[in-house]
């Protein structure tokens, strides 16, 4: 996709580049197979954001991994979280003793995270790590939430691409860019 496509007329500006977004995944995938070594971890895709990431990440992990996958919603069409936590779609299996690993899109307020979290840990996992592409500390609004595996540490600012959405629409973008406020403040 060139980036003089419609799609880019929209950003303020592009934060990452497909090239960084590919050798960072790279380096998370090399770090997570040597930290699971002889292992074979459960991953969890968070639908729908994390889908593109998560297909680039799992094969730079060279382990006899499992999927899953699970809908969560905080946000529905808007740009700040709602604070409530619904699940559209549940796991398809169970994973009780097993070794899971969250690989989700954005952290930002915490609260689908947390609330994800916990819900997780009371199915019995072994262990739980959360992979994630991208962290925004300053949106934080759950204490002593952190992501094991994180790609990048963002600014704050609206972010869409490689996955992410304002709406459903940006996910196809190769490259991770700030959304025009002028986008979203109309709506």
């Amino acid at each position: 996709m060139e980036r003089d496509s419609m799609l880019y007329q929209d950003l303020e500006s592009i934060l990452l580049t497909k090239e960084k977004i590919a050798e960072r995944v790279r380096e998370v995938g090399q770090q997570i197979t040597r930290d699971y070594e002889g292992k074979a971890p459960v991953m969890i895709c968070i639908l729908k954001g994390a889908s593109i990431f998560f297909a680039d990440l799992i094969r730079e992990i060279a382990l006899p991994v499992t999927t899953d996958f699970m809908a969560i919603s905080s946000y529905g069409s808007a740009t700040k979280t709602s604070g409530v936590v619904r699940i559209l779609k549940d796991l398809d299996k169970d994973i009780l003793g097993k070794d899971v690993i969250v690989v989700e899109d954005i952290v930002d307020s915490g609260v689908t995270l947390s609330y994800l979290k916990n819900l997780l840990l009371q199915r019995g996992t072994a262990s739980l790590k959360i992979a994630t592409l991208l962290d925004k500390p300053s949106g934080r609004r759950v204490e002593g939430l952190n992501a094991d595996y994180v790609c990048f540490d963002i600014p704050d600012g609206f972010v869409v691409g490689y996955g992410l959405d304002y709406d459903q629409v940006y996910r196809n973008m190769p490259d991770i860019g700030i959304l025009s406020p002028a986008v979203y403040e109309k709506h």
